[in-house]
């Protein structure tokens, strides 16, 4: 009876690590997600990538740890801060520019990085291809074949008097010069003169305009990259001041006060990039998953700027608005 007991003691005790393996609480995900836009993520225009995160069941500070590093509008920060997210030892890397994406590469070739859709990766080498992005990379892009040209087609159908166009671009970021290539192509059919100024920080803007007003400028568009979105305010506070006429790529600047956007970046295909995120964690690799580009693109037009400006919108151009803003 006692050789019986101690069995089953001895069987109990070499059962206890087991048990107590298994009742350990699961490792908490890292994710670390690199912007160029100031702020947090309780208040920026990526919030519907963390609205469905939540969605998703990933929750900050519960089933998830989110690191938000803001280069705050200051691109040669992004190596360092791609550094920072190795230091924390981050299980994936979230990026929303391509300098963002460039820096974590060249960080980490094995930690798992996701595009919140950002510009074209094929073009500056950072994927293989969209279908098989192969490496460490995958997400979204906002970039599509024609955006560039069709903002300028936009303008002239808005003001066909128009002949001479001011675009500000950062070029130093990499998705830039193509965009500057494929206006010049349109440029061209259009009989459209481009005066291209290189924004390098903010306080490039201004001056940009000036020369712009030189140039005798008599209308406005953007390339896509985030400086100019960040700087939105000023840019389209400028414009107004120089009574010009602009599209740009970003809804955002319309609601600030701009008259016409052609946009790809939509909240829904920015929430498309947790799931992303939801399927890495859940064990599939980022050379797996095809790159998915934007299947909508949203034309808003400001009225009340219109007015302002002394413009008479075509019905035409109104009817195939999916927004207007009175």
């Amino acid at each position: 009876m006692l050789g019986r007991r101690a069995l089953v003691f001895a069987l109990i005790v070499s059962t206890l690590p087991l048990n107590l393996a298994a009742e350990q609480p699961r490792k908490v995900p890292r994710l670390c997600f690199l912007t160029f836009d100031p702020g947090s993520k309780q208040s920026n225009r990526f919030s519907a990538f963390f609205e469905r995160l939540r969605d998703l069941g990933h929750v900050d500070g519960k089933t998830i740890t989110v690191d938000y590093l803001s280069a705050e509008g200051q691109g040669d920060r992004f190596p360092a801060l791609a550094a920072e997210c190795l230091r924390l030892k981050a299980d994936i890397i979230a990026v929303t520019t391509t300098p963002a994406a460039k820096a974590s590469k060249d960080a980490t070739r094995t930690l798992p990085i996701v595009m919140v859709p950002l510009g074209d990766p094929v073009a500056t080498g950072l994927v293989a291809s969209l279908a098989r992005p192969g490496g460490n990379i995958t997400g979204l892009t906002f970039m599509a074949s024609g955006l560039s040209a069709k903002r300028l087609e936009l303008l002239k159908e808005a003001v066909p008097r128009i002949s001479r166009v001011l675009v500000l671009s950062y070029l130093t970021d990499p998705i830039a010069p193509p965009q500057v290539q494929e206006l010049e192509q349109a440029a061209r059919t259009l009989g459209v003169t481009l005066l291209v100024e290189d924004i390098r920080t903010a306080d490039d803007i201004p001056a940009a305009f000036d020369a712009g007003v030189r140039g005798h400028a008599e209308g406005l568009l953007t390339t896509s990259e985030s400086i100019l979105i960040v700087q939105r305010k000023r840019v389209v506070e400028l414009a107004a001041q120089h009574r010009l006429p602009a599209v740009y790529p970003f809804r955002a600047m319309v609601e600030a006060g701009g008259l016409m956007a052609y946009d790809s970046f939509t909240p829904d295909l920015v929430g498309r990039a947790a799931t992303y995120v939801d399927r890495i964690l859940k064990g599939a690799k980022p050379a797996d998953l095809p790159i998915e580009q934007p299947t909508k693109i949203e034309l808003l037009v400001n009225l009340k700027t219109a007015k302002l400006l002394g413009l008479t919108m075509p019905q035409p151009l109104l009817l195939r608005a999916d927004q207007i803003v009175e």
